[in-house]
């Protein structure tokens, strides 16, 4: 697949400035390094590699980034290797940061979403005896592994909960734009709706914008005006709009990427997990241990990757009583199906 595989809290507006470093190492820093770049500021190292990571835009709130930091760190402590984060705040500096890290001999150069694309094509292509890693896209060169996600799994389970949890039979979903790879999102949350409720009717309505929780919060109210008490967040920094207007008028809702019911137990009934951290730390294990490799590896149900709260992970949260444990032992049959290949979830972008 050459499409990105596009996470919904990865495509957040670049913001304009130069790159900014966040750093993380296994042993205290040097003081006496020259500064010639933000990705050359480079610790005292425990052992002889050196790994990167360069996100496309600031971490801010943004947890999907967050998370890639938090398992990139936590390998670096494990394995006793030097690593670094380094946000990136606007396009042109992610081919900078890249170059950057190229310039500063880092053994593998992490790097994040369709937004990298196009730089590390460059850099990487110009590079070829060094290692590589994208998350969330894929980049076809010989020396870039590509770690992807088989999100429309999760979206499924999602949906499949969502037809068996509403009173109404109208559920919604706010989504971030209608492009082909929100797809993933929409099409598999639908199709598990359909698997467990063929009479629910389906709302879908795009903000057009990955940013605008006021927006999304104004999509999410008309749903709930057409009669939809369950409505499904999937626009990125917009599900806090929806978040609001499901506190505001009592319907439910679902989050995204990390364990959102935590904030809202009350309306935020279920979250899509995605789990960035565990794929960060696995590509750097790889990387110390040997075992790494380059081309596409993906990750969905079976490989623990993507979920859904209560179904493949337990959260802090009470489940609440919309959904209820019948749905959710329902719905953990149905990823069991899944997993062992009784039910095929397609991939509706390829």
């Amino acid at each position: 697949m050459k499409k990105a595989l596009i996470s919904l809290f990865a495509v957040t507006v670049l913001m304009t400035g130069c790159a900014t470093a966040k750093t993380d190492t296994a042993a205290p820093k040097t003081s006496d390094a020259p500064a010639t770049s933000e990705a050359s500021k480079t610790p005292a190292a425990k052992s002889d590699k050196k790994v990167i990571l360069i996100t496309p835009e600031k971490i801010g709130v943004n947890p999907f980034f967050a998370q890639e930091d938090e398992g990139v760190k936590k390998a670096g402590k494990e394995f006793g290797v030097v690593v670094k984060t380094v946000e990136s705040t606007d396009a042109s500096a992610i081919e900078q940061n890249l170059r950057a890290a190229v310039a500063d001999n880092y053994d593998l150069i992490i790097t994040s979403s369709f937004e990298s694309e196009d730089a590390l094509k460059k850099v990487a292509a110009e590079n070829p005896k060094k290692s590589f890693a994208i998350i969330d896209t894929v980049v076809d060169l010989p020396n870039v592994r590509s770690v992807v996600f088989r999100e429309h799994e999760a979206s499924y389970l999602l949906g499949a909960a969502a037809g068996l949890a509403t009173k109404k039979n109208v559920v919604g979903m706010v989504a971030a734009v209608d492009i082909p790879l929100i797809k993933k999102y929409t099409v598999g949350f639908q199709e598990g709706l359909k698997a467990t409720n063929p009479n629910a009717k389906f709302i879908v309505n795009y903000v057009g914008s990955f940013t605008d929780p006021a927006k999304a919060k104004e999509l999410a109210l008309t749903q709930f005006a057409q009669g939809a008490d369950f409505i499904a967040g999937a626009s990125a920094v917009g599900d806090l709009g929806v978040f609001e207007a499901a506190k505001e008028k009592g319907f439910y809702t679902s989050g995204q990427d990390i364990d959102r019911t935590v904030t809202d137990p009350e309306h935020i009934v279920l979250s899509q997990l995605k789990g960035t951290d565990a794929v960060a730390y696995q590509t750097v294990k790889d990387f110390v241990n040997g075992t790494f490799k380059f081309g596409s590896v993906d990750y969905g149900l079976k490989e623990d990757g993507v979920g859904l709260t209560f179904v493949t992970k337990e959260t802090k949260s009470a489940l609440s009583p919309f959904v209820g444990q019948d749905v959710i032992t329902k719905v953990k049959a149905i990823r069991d199906d899944i997993v062992s290949g009784k039910v095929k979830v397609e991939n509706p972008v390829k």
